[in-house]
């Protein structure tokens, strides 16, 4: 049985923002997905476009617009009814986008929100706090540091002077960048002073459409750890240098590729045998989370006849268990002292990017689930196996996250697709949880 809250929301104007924002930054798509590719880089045109229109949004949904030193957009709806000096509750997401991303990762958690004020405008409700709508700057990592950017200035994670010197790909600093669009604001956007935090996403995965349920829960979020690994070897001639005689920097950087990959496997279970999940006695633990992913790599000098003599390589680990995590990091560290002893190169290795494992606080995934029982929507409990701004969100308050169902599991590419109905739905859940937790 839906509520007066639930009821109001609309599906046809949530399906009318997302599909309008998709129109920023519009790329080719394929055959399978006519247009429902985007590229949407923060400081790019697209992304001033995406943000103007949000701002007029919220707007005429009676919320008072702030932009904060690094962009980050909040909408306050204080209606009659709400303590004006009472911590907010808040809902949100982004509107960045990879290149050649999807039209729901993002915007749909942002619009999600606007559409949660006004179903609870619409619907009459006299909440006693008022409700902020959140788009942060740059989640996605696409142009400027690894990901999560507005979201660690608002928890005091990242200094606003350090964000906003960060640079692009073209030297470009973040300040420049948000100027030229207009969204460099001022003073910094403070998440501790929210009473609570939600978050609709599209899920990335499989299990709510296996299970043909339009919500879910999301009980935590995986942890995330970038190494970058510098390997260096001696360039030199590809006819002449002896066989005997190399110190090839890319095979050795290719054992470490194949050694990351088969301890990811054998701690997920994956390669079966040892560490597989059969609970025999003399197995170690699995952990069907762990992931680990050598996602990037530079070779110099590259070129076809020269035995290269230095390689950059970006490692991606991640797991909800912090200690599988540092498992994996410490087989990159082994396999990097194994390398230099055998073949005689010279090795790095940084952590750039480490954020632990984080659980959602049992208030809001208990108001989120109610909120499902309420308005007649089956949800699901699951885990995250990707990162998002509520993990830092909930260092400093309390933090929830909902997700979509995603078609197939397709993400960050113009696949990705998530019914009109189960975003609907989900937006359902989202607006009667806000409306609990904003006291309505």
């Amino acid at each position: 049985m839906e509520t007066p809250v639930a009821n109001a929301v609309d599906t046809d104007r949530l399906r009318e923002d997302i599909e309008t924002n998709g129109r920023f930054g519009a790329t080719e798509s394929p055959d399978d997905a006519p247009g429902h590719g985007r590229t949407v880089r923060t400081g790019s045109e697209p992304n001033r476009r995406a943000r103007d229109r949000l701002v007029a949004q919220l707007e005429a949904a009676g919320c008072e617009i702030t932009v904060d030193a690094v962009g980050n957009v909040a909408g306050r709806w204080t209606p009659a009814s709400a303590d004006p000096d009472a911590a907010p509750v808040a809902a949100g997401s982004h509107l960045d986008s990879v290149p050649e991303g999807g039209i729901f990762d993002g915007p749909l958690g942002v619009y999600a929100a606007l559409e949660s004020v006004r179903a609870m405008r619409e619907a009459g409700v006299a909440p006693e706090r008022p409700v902020e709508v959140v788009s942060f700057t740059e989640e996605e990592g696409a142009t400027f540091a690894d990901g999560l950017l507005g979201s660690s200035v608002a928890v005091g994670e990242r200094a606003v002077e350090d964000a906003l010197a960060l640079t692009d790909a073209d030297g470009r600093s973040l300040a420049v960048a948000l100027d030229d669009i207009g969204y460099r604001g001022e003073g910094r956007l403070d998440a501790a002073r929210w009473n609570a935090w939600l978050e609709l996403h599209v899920e990335q995965h499989t299990e709510l459409e296996t299970a043909g349920v339009s919500a879910g829960v999301v009980g935590d979020i995986t942890g995330i750890t970038h190494c970058a690994v510098e390997v260096s070897g001696e360039a030199n001639h590809a006819g002449s240098t002896p066989m005997a005689g190399r110190s090839d920097a890319l095979a050795a950087a290719s054992e470490v590729v194949l050694d990351v990959e088969a301890a990811a496997r054998e701690l997920s279970g994956a390669a079966g045998g040892a560490g597989s999940d059969d609970g025999a006695e003399g197995n170690e633990p699995t952990d069907s989370a762990a992931v680990g992913t050598a996602g990037s790599l530079a070779v110099a000098p590259n070129a076809t006849n020269v035995v290269p003599g230095r390689v950059e390589l970006g490692i991606d680990i991640r797991s909800t268990t912090y200690a599988s995590m540092e498992s994996l990091v410490g087989t990159v560290e082994s396999s990097l002292a194994r390398l230099e002893a055998e073949r005689g190169v010279e090795t790095t290795l940084v952590r750039e990017f480490d954020v632990e494992p984080t659980p959602m606080a049992s208030r809001c995934q208990e108001a989120l689930r109610a909120a499902g029982a309420r308005a007649g929507i089956d949800t699901l409990d699951l885990h995250s196996d990707a990162a998002h701004d509520s993990m830092y969100v909930a260092r400093v308050t309390d933090a929830g996250m909902l997700f979509a169902p995603s078609r197939d599991g397709f993400s960050h590419t113009p696949k990705e697709w998530t019914d009109w109905a189960d975003c609907a739905a989900a937006t359902r859940v989202l607006a009667e949880a806000l409306a609990d937790l904003a006291g309505a």
